[in-house]
């Protein structure tokens, strides 16, 4: 079972209550909306001079964020955001409030789809792509203690030893049908064997006769007596 959804990046208003600055990172205190409908109040930084240094900075307040798979809720999760975005956001105070907002709200949507999907889910991914676009997958089992895959298999195994009984009926029926046509080609063979035809040939009725009688008794023809009939 997996699940993908995605949504895409939208101009969230400034709403900045309070800046401040240290060297040429901005502290900004902004409110964002949380998963929940409400909203907090929370310090962003932007005016980074480079993406590794503001990853850092990001992974100090989500530690997991870009840092391969971690536990939510007890399941597998990994947070993916883009270098090109977050390049992007780094100088870009709505960009970069409108990632920590999302960021932020990912352990409370995290335990939101443990809560709610049907089934169990065996691993979440977050992605943010280059644009801002985020694209969520969950993927799962709605038969964790394995009841419904030994339901299925049992199933299985029924059917196929139905399927080879039939087959071993069809070849049993087969080798009687094989028999008794074997048994109505033998009768057949008897019944022909039980029928000849035999001729002779000479000028001699009486003679040619004998001949036949001789070959259909399987004696050896009689010499002397014939009629004396000449051609």
């Amino acid at each position: 079972m997996s699940m993908e959804i995605t949504n895409n990046y939208s101009d969230y208003g400034k709403g900045y209550t309070n800046t401040a600055k240290e060297g040429n990172v901005t502290t900004s205190t902004v409110e964002l909306k949380t998963s929940t409908g409400g909203t907090k109040t929370e310090q962003i930084k932007t005016g980074y001079s480079n993406v590794n240094d503001y990853s850092k900075y990001l992974q100090g307040k989500y530690s997991y964020m870009n840092s391969g798979t971690t536990s939510m809720q007890g399941v597998p999760t990994t947070v993916s955001v883009s270098g090109a975005f977050l390049k992007k956001c780094m100088n870009d105070p709505e960009k970069a409030k409108y990632l920590e907002e999302n960021l932020a709200a990912l352990p409370d949507c995290a335990s939101y789809a443990v809560s709610h999907a049907q089934g169990t889910l065996t691993s979440i991914s977050y992605e943010i792509d280059a644009n801002g676009n985020i694209t969520g997958i969950s993927s799962g089992t709605n038969d964790p203690d394995g009841k419904i895959a030994r339901e299925n298999a049992e199933r299985r195994a029924k059917e196929k030893k139905a399927a080879e009984e039939k087959a071993a009926e069809r070849r049993k029926e087969k080798k009687a049908e094989e028999e008794k046509a074997a048994e109505r080609r033998a009768e057949r063979k008897e019944r022909m064997e039980g029928t000849f035809t035999v001729s002779a040939t000479g000028t001699d009725v009486k003679s040619i006769t004998q001949n036949i009688v001789a070959a259909v008794s399987g004696t050896s023809s009689p010499t002397g007596g014939s009629f004396d009939i000449k051609a």
